[in-house]
């Protein structure tokens, strides 16, 4: 093999599993309750009424990389209701990222609640007021997930960080291929206020809006075998993922910033501060305060 059909080869393998779409039905499908999708040119919509919420997933599953779709959450009085975006893996000691948009009565901020879960265990709450109405307009939400940190970006501003700390002893979800999910429901019991403010029913339908779909990742078929899936799809000599690259391993200075920004602005509850529950601080939260 000569140079440069060498390179093009390379090139190849560059892009294998590695995928991006703004197209919804390239990259996810209808989940549940297919009937309460309206489909709008690029736009997806879900709706949430009396009967049922609705979900949508994506074809594939994924190891590293990075996710984004824009959504235009439920407008006016959404109390009662959450829209989630997430990704996650299967099984009872799964991991997941999760978005968790918690409606509210007209005029209130809306809250986004984010949760790590490692090997099946969460109560990692974290919850901030947007700095704008995410009802007016689309917004990007993203998380991009490598070997080193799972961060979550709310137009591309860092709004949380989770560090790999195997070093200290702490599981890093790196193992297992996840799945991408939204889906809009019903949770009122504990939603908005804790749950003090129900559904108003007569709002109904509650819409949440999509569009922007891309996910770059890794793709895993179901049949590899995972220690094969961690092997294809980490950097090696033949093949480089953007998302490896040494300056993705952690924030950059001016990400760093955003990060201080967003927490001392916006953070309105954090679990590594929440005494009550947690009398001893978690390991992880002495080291994620950069």
């Amino acid at each position: 093999m000569g140079p440069a059909s060498s390179l093009f080869f390379m090139g190849l393998v560059m892009v294998v599993g590695s995928v991006s779409s703004s197209r919804f039905d390239e990259l996810f499908q209808a989940q549940w309750a297919l009937d309460h999708f309206v489909y709008q040119g690029d736009t997806v919509q879900m709706k949430l009424d009396n009967f049922s919420g609705a979900g949508f997933s994506s074809k594939n599953k994924y190891m590293f990389g990075k996710v984004n779709v824009q959504i235009k959450l439920v407008e006016g009085d959404s109390a009662g209701t959450v829209t989630a975006f997430y990704m996650s893996s299967d099984g009872p000691k799964h991991h997941e990222f999760d978005f968790e948009f918690l409606g509210n009565t007209t005029g209130e901020p809306y809250i986004v609640q984010t949760n790590v879960y490692v090997n099946g265990v969460g109560n990692r709450e974290q919850r901030l007021n947007l700095w704008f109405d995410p009802t007016k307009d689309f917004h990007s939400y993203s998380i991009l997930w490598n070997q080193r940190q799972v961060v979550f970006l709310v137009d591309d501003t860092p709004i949380r960080v989770h560090s790999n700390l195997e070093h200290k002893g702490l599981p890093f979800p790196k193992d297992q291929a996840m799945g991408v999910y939204s889906s809009i429901w019903n949770a009122d019991d504990w939603a908005t206020q804790g749950g003090r403010v129900k559904t108003d029913w007569s709002h109904a339908p509650f819409i949440a809006s999509y569009r922007g779909f891309e996910i770059d990742g890794c793709e895993c078929p179901a049949t590899v075998a995972a220690a094969e899936v961690s092997r294809k799809c980490s950097s090696s000599a033949e093949k480089r993922y953007w998302w490896d690259e040494p300056r993705l391993s952690e924030l950059s200075l001016h990400q760093s910033h955003q990060l201080l920004w967003v927490r001392a602005n916006h953070m309105i509850y954090d679990y590594c501060t929440d005494t009550a529950r947690f009398p001893v601080t978690p390991v992880e939260c002495q080291h994620h305060h950069h």
